[in-house]
């Protein structure tokens, strides 16, 4: 591989900080050794991102697993209904999680939330997961045929169910026990917060 020369200062520096590209996409580009670079920015003090700069960097490049459809009238209504369930029923740290994790017992509502990702932003159904919420006396395979037979997700995706046992037995119990739907993406939860945000200050602003 070809070394650095100190004329290649300023190509450095494009590639580094205008163009944003990683320490090992420059070695890449020019030919060069990962540490070849290190060692040429230590030598002409350029300042090397921090990692936390770095990720972000690298989360912003990521393409999505997602694509939004071109919104109808009809779409851009399922658009608010998704985003208003997810406001009601939706974890929303985006600050601790990357998952949208949206959890419900009523078959519709998941339903209806599920249609949500699909029609709107045509999410990747390999990377919807299931988690179920449920009682020690319920029959917990019967619980899962019914979910996965409702929603079209295969029992393989679900995660393993949380089963309570320390509960009232003439308490009031959900029939189905409680749905997660979970989706690995950050930039979709961001996405459906930005919604969220937005049908707020819209509609219910608070002075």
């Amino acid at each position: 591989m070809m070394k650095l020369s100190s004329n290649q200062v300023g190509i450095v520096r494009r590639l580094y900080y205008r163009e944003e590209c990683s320490m090992r996409e420059v070695a890449l580009k020019l030919n060069v050794s990962l540490n070849a670079v290190c060692h040429f920015m230590r030598k002409h003090d350029l300042p090397r991102r921090t990692f936390k700069e770095e990720q972000h960097l690298r989360f912003i490049k990521k393409p999505p697993t997602f694509k939004i459809s071109k919104l109808t009238p009809r779409l851009k209504e399922l658009q608010a209904i998704g985003a208003m369930l997810y406001w009601g029923e939706g974890y929303k740290n985006a600050q601790e999680n990357s998952v949208v994790d949206f959890a419900n017992s009523e078959p519709g509502m998941i339903l209806l939330f599920l249609t949500f990702l699909r029609k709107v932003y045509n999410v990747d159904e390999k990377r919807l997961r299931m988690y179920l919420y449920c009682y020690s006396d319920q029959n917990i395979h019967a619980l899962k045929r019914y979910w996965s037979r409702l929603t079209g997700i295969p029992q393989s995706r679900f995660s393993k169910p949380y089963v309570r046992s320390d509960f009232r037995k003439d308490g009031r119990k959900m029939r189905y026990g409680l749905l997660h739907i979970r989706y690995g993406d950050k930039k979709l939860l961001l996405e459906i917060l930005r919604l969220i945000e937005y049908y707020q200050h819209k509609y219910a602003s608070v002075v």
